[in-house]
């Protein structure tokens, strides 16, 4: 629901600004609400009827709007065209790195995604074949979405993201082959822009998912690993050194050591990783109704690496996704929600001391298979050990929301560039 607009800023602006505004304003609603009439874009902008035609000419001259059918409602003529913006005016890549492979996205400038890849890839894959793989992949799908070459590359990486360099940075537990793909794809002339993973997902929970209507929230992840992604008053923190959220680290009761500088065994992960999951999980005898291919022992033993998709690190992801869904499918499984809910509460408890976000969303593909009924769980859990009121919501993008809040961001960026904004001030 967008409010009316006036021409009021032609008196407090020149000309050429007050064209940009009414123009930048036009394309956001075209983008928000879909392809619409010259007669609606008046309404909904309170500019006069020459103003949008004079808008409407200009965008189409510029090819980034164009007639893309008729509204039914109306007579037919020119107030009856709809106007609808070029989606394949560009193209946008977006990728999600894992320890255990690339996902790859092309999506065009509406943010629909038009094809999509996945790279399968070793932790210790040599860089230069992660290259040439993630390259092949990239080719393969700007070819099938009908695109040469991208607009703009976001890419979601885990560890730290420096803020000053928007390089990854201050991290020695990603895998070499990360910083090779990165560099590779900045080489090749788009811009690209590199965001923490959890991030992302954080983006895509506040455009598409738990999180619309809050601007202030903080998603926890749940996956393989744990992080979590601060929004305060709409605006992501990352904090000095890119850490902000970085709460695998966080020392917590009932690990039985301490995180380190090199890694976060001991720490929060420890106790709701995906690993941990499937270990509780068997503690509780909790199994799937389609037994993984993970299978954790008594004795706590990893079960030996195999090929990607196979056994190796998504494999846990797999495997504690689906006993949390049947957890909360069958009535046994409350105990084990129960144990797990009194662990993430740990995390979330926390969060609030700290920040008060009023609001934790609860992502990745744990975090989402367990649902409103783990989220419940967790808010019980809650509410022992914190005083502050701290709604708990289930994310809805899950594991996919890295990919989605990549696209995202990139569609920003490449509208930034491309749709007109308010001319500069001189100096």
């Amino acid at each position: 629901m967008h409010a009316p607009r006036s021409e009021a800023v032609g008196r407090t602006a020149s000309p050429t600004t007050a064209r940009r505004i009414n123009d930048r304003l036009a394309l956001q609603l075209l983008q928000d609400e879909g392809p619409l009439t010259a007669t609606r874009l008046r309404e909904l902008t309170g500019l006069s009827r020459p103003t949008v035609a004079d808008l409407v000419e200009r965008l189409r001259a510029a090819g980034l709007i164009a007639v893309v059918g008729e509204s039914g409602a109306q007579r037919r003529g020119p107030n009856a065209r709809l106007f609808g913006i070029v989606a394949d005016r560009a193209h946008l890549l977006a990728l999600d790195l894992r320890d255990h492979g690339v996902s790859i996205a092309v999506a065009d400038l509406l943010g629909e995604i038009r094809a999509e890849r996945t790279v399968p890839l070793a932790e210790h894959t040599p860089p230069l074949h992660a290259v040439r793989a993630t390259r092949r992949a990239i080719d393969e799908a700007l070819t099938a979405a009908g695109a040469t070459e991208p607009h703009t590359v976001a890419v979601g990486a885990p560890g730290l993201i420096d803020p000053e360099s928007g390089r990854i940075g201050g991290t020695d537990w990603v895998p070499r082959w990360h910083h090779a793909v990165v560099t590779a794809l900045e080489e090749s002339g788009a811009p690209v822009l590199l965001e923490n993973e959890v991030n992302l997902a954080a983006v895509a929970e506040a455009r598409d998912g738990a999180a619309r209507a809050r601007d202030t929230f903080v998603l926890l992840w749940l996956g393989q690993g744990t992080g979590a992604a601060v929004v305060l008053d709409g605006r992501l923190r990352r904090g000095a050194s890119g850490g902000t959220g970085e709460i695998g680290f966080l020392p917590v009761p009932g690990t039985g050591g301490l995180p380190s500088a090199h890694g976060c065994t001991g720490g929060f992960h420890s106790l709701a990783g995906s690993r941990a999951v499937v270990r509780l999980a068997a503690e509780y005898g909790i199994e799937p109704p389609d037994p993984a291919p993970v299978r954790t022992p008594d004795t706590g033993a990893h079960p030996p690496a195999a090929a990607p998709g196979a056994d190796g690190p998504d494999a846990y992801v797999t495997a504690a996704e689906a006993l949390m869904r049947a957890a909360v499918e069958r009535p046994g499984g409350a105990a084990f929600l129960d144990d797990l809910a009194a662990r993430v509460a740990l995390g979330v408890a926390a969060v609030s001391a700290v920040l008060d976000p009023g609001c934790v969303v609860l992502g990745g593909e744990v975090g989402q298979a367990g649902g409103p009924e783990f989220a419940r769980r967790v808010a019980a859990q809650l509410a022992r050990v914190s005083p502050l009121a701290t709604e708990v919501r289930a994310g809805t993008v899950g594991g996919r929301g890295v990919l989605r809040g990549a696209v995202l961001t990139a569609r920003d960026a490449a509208q930034n560039t491309l749709f007109p904004g308010p001319a500069e001030p001189h100096h």
